[in-house]
């Protein structure tokens, strides 16, 4: 599962978690053995979870401020224990073998909202295992824009966050609102350039509702990931929840590590389903 996320407040909304909720969230996963990787790991088929453990990656989208947030506490800086990365680090400290990571996709002119602060904030995501990615200029319906515009509006994301981090790779995009160009034009929400600025998103996210295949399949398309829906509201039936008691009931269906991140182990009956191009090189390995 590749779990999306947005804001994090007091008041549960169909788009936001509370703080508890989050809270309730990461230990679920951990409870019932999900390990975090990033999303990069999982596009390069880099996962190094323990065996006997299923991989997750975490997203969030919009770049809030309680995605992110900073306070002053007796004339120090300190995270909010109650903004996503506060309540993700506290997790860390707890469970150090869940894992890291988490993207953060952000738009402009004030990524979470605290202007001074967001170098600081970027440099810190960055220290510590997160990742920050493309969610436009300024939340663009990308649907709605000529080729040239779609260019534009995530070059200018990329150059404004190179601004702060130079040679920044900025690899993903979520789309704003689920919604890319239609046709041929939807290659240039994967690369493109606009005054000198190039960018390349060797993911794209979708809204979606289902967990997003094994990075070696066949029906694994970089640039339309799906994604589920981290929430307890208005998720139709497919939903984090929904999709843990999925898997609960269909063990099969569940991608489980084998501890090897050099071997890919599959059963003979997912033979069929692996594209080869994309081992690279690892071990391939049916079982009956």
């Amino acid at each position: 599962m590749i779990l999306m996320y947005h804001g994090i407040s007091d008041k549960e909304a169909e788009w936001v978690r509370t703080a508890d909720n989050f809270r309730k969230d990461l230990q679920t996963l951990y409870d019932k053995g999900y390990r975090l990787i990033s999303l990069k790991d999982y596009i390069e088929n880099n996962i190094k979870v323990e065996a006997g453990y299923t991989p997750v990656v975490l997203t969030f989208d919009d770049g809030l401020q309680n995605n992110f947030n900073i306070i002053e506490e007796n004339g120090e800086k300190t995270i909010d224990p109650n903004c996503a990365v506060g309540i993700l680090e506290e997790f860390k400290k707890a469970h150090p073998d869940f894992g890291q990571g988490g993207s953060f996709f952000v738009y402009y002119p004030i990524p979470f909202r605290q202007k001074e602060l967001i170098k600081e904030k970027y440099e810190f995501l960055i220290q510590n295992g997160y990742d920050i990615g493309n969610h436009g200029y300024t939340h663009d319906n990308l649907g709605k824009l000529g080729v040239e515009d779609v260019q534009k509006v995530l070059a200018k994301n990329v150059k404004s966050t190179q601004e702060y981090l130079p040679g920044y790779d900025v690899y993903a995009l979520a789309l704003p609102y689920g919604i890319g160009p239609k046709g041929d034009n939807y290659n240039y929400v994967v690369q493109g350039e606009y005054e000198g600025t190039k960018y390349h998103n060797r993911a794209v996210l979708k809204v979606g509702s289902n967990p997003a295949p094994s990075p070696v399949s066949v029906k694994c398309d970089p640039a339309r990931l799906p994604r589920v829906r981290a929430s307890e509201m208005n998720t139709a039936g497919v939903g984090m929840y929904d999709w843990l008691s999925y898997f609960e009931k269909n063990p099969d269906k569940r991608y489980i590590s084998d501890g090897n991140p050099d071997r890919i182990a599959i059963p003979e009956s997912e033979k069929e389903n692996v594209d080869e191009a994309k081992l690279q090189g690892k071990e391939l390995v049916i079982y009956n």
